[in-house]
């Protein structure tokens, strides 16, 4: 596999006759995902041809063992590319040809573009997460963050927070191997902050600055919380990457109790701009993106 030295450029000159784009998302139990809707419309603003398909394994009935006949059949169909969600962001990695340097640290992918019988990944969940967290919490403390889930959102929530500055980082999953090598793997990185994975979360509850579910525990077919709410504190504030529903019980109790939260909205939002821009070459407009967003919350 080829580490890839550069992203493609994001001002692509429009042409008098704009391609037109086949996306698609590839994951399990995504039929209430909202990416059809954002790249569309967002395509659509911007003069540009554009489908955005869903392609659910659960309906399938296959799991991460189908991927690779799956972007073996979307090429042949001629997409131009497709995101990659739950649970097949770090699977498909082995399928693929190249690689960007951050999905090559983060060790998972959610965006892969087809490029002339080549299959290039890249993530732009943590680029996503990163936006989301400076628009949607300034200011907040970030010398101890406890974060569930290490999977292949965890990877880049993780990466994200380490970027965005945070000096001491746990790491709890219902697989602590699976927390385990990503801590060493972050702690390589970043050599000047603490990154641990721990198997009981209670203690680093208690001292964190603020929680982040990278976790499908929230979502409607995953209902719960990933952490016990009365571990809960008003000083604390609390990230989701679940965006269905918009409040989860997670933030629900947290909001009750007082603490600055952030919803998996806007991290979905940045995430598909930065995935728009990587398929048509074109930035994207995330203001516009999240204005759709809660459109299509409310109706």
């Amino acid at each position: 596999m080829t580490l890839l030295a550069s992203q493609p450029s994001s001002s692509a000159p429009a042409t008098e006759t704009a391609p037109a784009y086949r996306l698609g998302l590839i994951g399990a139990g995504i039929s209430q995902s909202r990416s059809p809707a954002l790249h569309e419309t967002e395509a659509a603003a911007q003069g540009i041809s554009c489908r955005y398909e869903l392609i659910d394994l659960d309906q399938r009935g296959v799991g991460v063992e189908g991927l690779a006949d799956v972007l073996g059949e979307v090429e042949g169909q001629g997409f131009s590319g497709v995101n990659i969600t739950l649970p097949c962001k770090q699977a498909v990695i082995p399928l693929l040809h190249e690689l960007s340097p951050e999905a090559q640290v983060i060790g998972a992918v959610n965006t892969v573009r087809l490029d002339a019988g080549r299959r290039i990944g890249y993530n732009t969940d943590a680029r996503g997460f990163a936006s989301s967290f400076r628009h949607g919490l300034p200011g907040v403390a970030l010398q101890h963050v406890l974060q569930f889930g290490a999977g292949g959102a965890g990877a880049a929530t993780a990466f994200a927070l380490l970027e965005l500055g945070v000096r001491e980082l746990t790491i709890v999953d219902v697989t602590h191997e699976r927390a385990q090598a990503l801590a060493d793997t972050l702690a390589s990185r970043f050599a000047g902050q603490t990154v641990r994975a721990v198997q009981a979360a209670d203690t680093a509850a208690a001292s964190a600055d603020g929680i982040v579910n990278s976790t499908p525990l929230g979502t409607r077919k995953y209902p719960g919380s990933a952490m016990p709410l009365h571990w809960l504190r008003p000083e604390m504030w609390v990230a989701e990457v679940v965006y269905a529903p918009l409040e989860t019980v997670l933030l629900g109790a947290a909001r009750a109790m007082g603490c600055r939260t952030l919803s998996g909205a806007s991290m979905l939002v940045f995430q598909a701009a930065g995935a728009f821009e990587l398929f048509t070459g074109r930035a994207a407009q995330p203001d516009r993106m999240m204005q759709h967003f809660r459109q299509l919350s409310d109706a």
